[in-house]
């Protein structure tokens, strides 16, 4: 994706973004030639400390053959996106959004030790109400179906983060077209107003007000 200077995210600013229960995302491998690149929806978990990306597919899924013949990968995720109409801006129209990328290299985990790994780790994330609730191979409720499923890895090697919320146009301007969100109150208009808000304040130096 192209990034401009001014819409160039930094790693506190993506770091947050994604804290903030963005764990969704899509995952693309190179398919085979000719064939075009698979794409997989799918929740992940970031361990940004330790540069890696955890997940797991069902065994029958297209990217497994994908990661095999190439690891390099790409995951995707994109969020508070809207579009602004040219009359807003005077001028064109323009599309509002907030996206990350992770170029990663990808490793397939097959032994059940591994696949085990993972599972409790995304359990921990996604499902902490049930501490107590652990992935051992052989028993229930989830170990026998191990069988059904791969984990995977990725090694992150570079992050792409992008905010674009109309950084190079006026601060004013800026400030007017969280106004109109506001106003027109459709899908995720809130959460772009909110970015708005939020870009228009570290330009400033004031502080975020509702």
């Amino acid at each position: 994706m192209l990034i401009r200077s001014w819409d160039r995210g930094t790693e506190d600013e993506w770091r947050e973004w994604l804290a903030a229960g963005r764990d969704f995302g899509t995952l693309a491998a190179n398919g085979p030639a000719d064939s075009g690149p698979v794409l997989v929806p799918t929740h992940f978990l970031l361990d940004a400390e330790r540069g890696e990306i955890l997940l797991h597919l069902a065994t029958p899924n297209p990217l497994w053959a994908a990661v095999r013949a190439d690891p390099h990968v790409t995951l995707s995720v994109t969020d508070d996106y809207a579009f602004a109409p040219g009359h807003w801006r005077g001028g064109v129209p323009t599309s509002f959004y907030a996206s990350v990328q992770f170029a990663c290299t990808a490793e397939i985990v097959e032994d059940a030790a591994g696949k085990a790994e993972i599972l409790d780790r995304q359990l921990a994330h996604f499902q902490p109400e049930s501490p107590g609730l652990r992935v051992t191979p052989g028993q229930a409720p989830y170990g026998p179906l191990l069988s059904g499923l791969r984990g995977l890895r990725l090694a992150v090697r570079e992050v792409r983060a992008k905010f674009k919320y109309d950084d190079r146009k006026p601060v004013e301007l800026q400030a007017s077209l969280a106004e109109r969100l506001a106003e027109r109150a459709q899908g995720l208009d809130a959460s772009v107003r909110t970015q708005l808000l939020r870009r228009n304040a570290l330009r400033t130096g004031c502080p975020v007000e509702g």
